[in-house]
């Protein structure tokens, strides 16, 4: 249990460090930037209780907000994502397994790609639309949304290639 939580401490500042140092001053095109931190809430265990995982999701947000100065943009959409998590892993899943880690090895990948394709929309919808305030210009944040989605995924399918 104890080294459970400090392997989760450990992921969750080194993709702080990785978010702040590193991808946010990475725009393709101008259009699409990474969002890695999202890993960690995508990653934890099924049992985990909701509260649990939105406390982690605000912490985890805050501090990306802080060091980012976007005024809780992160923190809102993080939290959004680990609400909306459980739903998420009962739609995708296809065994009944009661315990188990989101993953390529547990999920089989069509139902892991669905599912993170899923869970880094909806995180993407909440935090560009968040950050846009305004369906003015919805072209650009429709382009925003799908290629930050799309960059994102491809990202979290390598990060999840080198964990195994």
């Amino acid at each position: 249990m104890l080294m459970s939580y400090i392997q989760k401490i450990g992921w969750f500042v080194g993709l702080v460090l990785l978010q702040v140092l590193i991808l946010n001053n990475v725009h393709i095109a101008g259009y699409a930037t990474p969002f890695l931190y999202i890993y960690l809430l995508l990653k934890f265990e099924s049992t985990v209780s909701r509260n649990e995982l939105m406390l982690w999701a605000f912490s985890l947000g805050l501090i990306i907000d802080i060091f980012s100065n976007t005024s809780g943009m992160n923190a809102a959409a993080a939290v959004f994502l680990a609400f909306m998590r459980p739903l998420l892993l009962r739609v995708f899943m296809t065994r009944d397994a009661e315990i188990f880690v989101p993953g390529i090895h547990s999920m089989g990948f069509s139902s892991f790609l669905k599912y993170l394709l899923a869970g880094v929309l909806l995180h993407h919808i909440f935090l560009i639309s968040l950050e846009f305030f305004s369906f003015a210009s919805l072209g650009i944040v429709l382009i925003r949304i799908i290629a930050s989605t799309l960059l994102t995924t491809v990202c979290l399918l390598a990060l999840e290639g080198i964990r195994r």
